[in-house]
This record gives structure tokens, sequence and C-alpha cells, in this order.
């Protein structure tokens, strides 16, 4: 199980594929990572459920692909 410890501000969030997909904000709570707005292709924030990371090392990898990761990450709107 990842800790939201091991996630930290400006780390970059790669897809299972490899594909960029973001850059943290920080962390929203325990359990989700809030993305930054600069970095999406619609210019908001979104949140991905800390249960999607598979590992952190430089680098939060995520277990899903990006497509999926767009699919189904939440917005704030």
């Amino acid at each position: 199980m990842i800790s939201a410890d091991e996630i930290r501000e400006h780390m970059e969030v790669l897809a299972q594929d490899g594909a960029h997909v973001g850059t943290v904000d920080h962390m929203d709570g325990e359990s989700r990572i809030k993305l930054t707005k600069n970095d999406s292709p619609d210019g908001q924030h979104h949140y991905i459920p800390l249960d999607w990371v598979d590992h952190v090392d430089q680098h939060v990898h995520l277990a899903k692909n990006a497509d999926e990761v767009r699919k189904d990450w939440s917005s704030m709107n």
C-alpha cells in the first residue's frame, strides 16, 4: 500500500503505459492526489485516487494507462 507521505509536490505522474498525465500539486487529504492545472489539457485541476498508484520513486507511477486515467479522473468544478 502506498502512503500519502511518499507523494511530494511537483512530482511527475506517469500512467502505466509511460505517458505523462500530470504533475502533483499536493495531496488532498490522505486519499487523493490533486494535479496542477497548468499541466492539464483543459486547464483544470484533476484528482486521482491514491489507490491508482502502483509505486513511487522519483515519479508517481499509476496502475492505469493514460486513456483510463483521463476518462476516470475527477475534476474540480
